[in-house]
């Protein structure tokens, strides 16, 4: 059976600007990509950090994903020096534990806006390009919290099911103009934003492992790549479950 996106397995001197590169997923993803040819760019909010997962002569594009003018000057610094991008993986997030009695409301609007309008502002300066080619790749980390409400996801799970949602909208707009749209959508990944959990996460991962698994993905044309997969699996199958039943299962593991 064909693809739903074009495959992507051949990096030599694709341009990739990865968002969100300074640690966790997208630091791995931008080593593994380094290592199989790919040209970067790597933008996030901490400049010092960023130069550290930098190779020497390599693109760095400090910015801030809720800051449109500092990401239209990284764009434009990006078109000078690369001339372009073929994809954009969009790796942005924040995660804080929060339940529904104790709303914290700057924290809302954080959470949100980095982990969702944030995407809206990059796909606003990537996407004239990629209509006028008719080419292009455009790659969302999400997380498979946006499956389905889980306890201390207050803003988290919403923004993540919203950008779940969003991919979706993007894949049958613009697959038929030649545009191709990744969702990623990982299991429990050792970040910094994990180590704030305090129960016992299953199937976790390292960042190496979720890099690998994303460019698996793309080679295969993917629109889903999720992971690890009987743990994404679970959590897939527990958001068609009966409401009753499901607030059961997910009740029974916040306590």
């Amino acid at each position: 059976m064909k693809p739903l996106n074009p495959r992507i397995s051949d990096w030599q001197g694709k341009r990739a600007w990865i968002i969100g590169a300074s640690s966790g997923i997208g630091e791995a993803l931008a080593r593994r990509l380094r290592r199989d040819g790919a040209r970067l760019a790597l933008t996030a909010r901490n400049q010092a950090a960023l130069r550290k997962v930098a190779a020497p002569g390599e693109l760095v594009l400090p910015a801030d994903v809720t800051d449109v003018e500092s990401l239209r000057a990284a764009y434009a610094l990006l078109l000078q020096e690369l001339g372009g991008v073929d994809l954009l993986v969009y790796c942005a997030g924040v995660y804080t534990p929060m339940r529904a009695w104790a709303i914290d409301l700057p924290l809302v609007r954080e959470t949100i806006g980095i982990n969702l309008l944030g995407v809206y502002h990059l796909l606003d300066l990537v996407l004239p390009l990629f209509s006028e080619r008719g080419s292009g790749a455009i790659c969302l980390v999400s997380s498979v919290a946006g499956y389905s409400g889980l306890p201390k996801a207050l803003a988290y799970g919403p923004s993540k099911a919203a950008l779940n949602n969003l991919a979706q909208i993007l894949y049958t707009d613009l697959a038929p103009r030649g545009i191709g749209v990744y969702l990623v959508n990982p299991g429990f990944v050792a970040t910094r934003l994990t180590r704030q959990n305090d129960f016992r996460m299953p199937s976790l991962m390292r960042p190496e492992g979720a890099a690998d698994a994303i460019v698996a993905g793309l080679a295969r044309g993917r629109f889903e790549i999720r992971f690890p997969g009987m743990f994404t699996f679970w959590m897939k199958s527990l958001s068609r479950l009966p409401d009753r039943l499901r607030f059961y299962l997910v009740g029974r593991a916040a306590e």
